[in-house]
């Protein structure tokens, strides 16, 4: 699995969605989710074909929030669905053995029953965070312990991250951690990419 740093980007942050992309990426991020509630499937199609070589170039892998057939018609890296957004072992079989699944994950009861074909989790929300306002009740530091310990499955925690969190996400055993504001709403967020990627190394 590859490295640490998973950034979402923010549709309502001042950056365009590419443009925050393309920064995560400069700055090391081994991951950048796009993820948009109101692009329409055509837009956000376009925009993953313009940006899937310029994150294959960097080593980043582009990942979908959601759309499922969006996700297959471009042959993004990945896709990362929620609990409510399908069956993921069926989900999967659709998909081509490259590409990777990803599935939130809010506690330790659905941790335990993750179905086959899921390569990643996203563990959280850690706190709550205005970026996803329907997000489920905060599970804190601990509870994001339990549901690392819960799965073989490398874990990624979300949810309210901020730059001074990477020494408390790598003692709970996660693979790394997703962040949207602490990147996105940053005034250079190729340098917060950095910044985070650096603090991970140290922590």
């Amino acid at each position: 699995m590859r490295g640490p740093i998973y950034v979402i980007t923010d549709p309502g942050a001042a950056l365009p969605v590419a443009e925050q992309a393309r920064a995560a990426a400069r700055g090391g991020a081994a991951w950048v989710q796009l993820r948009d509630k109101t692009a329409s499937d055509d837009d956000l199609a376009a925009l993953i074909r313009l940006l899937l070589p310029e994150m294959a170039a960097f080593g980043t892998m582009l990942i979908v929030n959601d759309r499922v057939e969006v996700a297959l018609a471009t042959g993004a890296h990945g896709l990362h669905i929620g609990q409510g957004d399908g069956d993921a072992a069926a989900i999967h079989q659709r998909m081509p053995p490259a590409m990777i699944l990803g599935l939130s994950v809010e506690t330790v009861a659905q941790a335990r029953l993750i179905p086959p074909g899921v390569d990643y989790i996203g563990a959280g929300p850690v706190r709550a965070t205005p970026t996803k306002p329907d997000h489920a009740t905060p599970i804190g530091f601990d509870g994001l312990a339990q549901i690392v310990a819960a799965t073989a499955l490398p874990a990624f925690a979300i949810g309210g991250l901020k730059p001074c969190d990477a020494r408390a996400v790598r003692g709970t055993g996660a693979l790394g951690m997703a962040v949207v504001s602490a990147v996105t709403r940053a005034p250079d967020p190729e340098a917060a990419t950095r910044a985070l990627l650096a603090e991970w190394g140290m922590a």
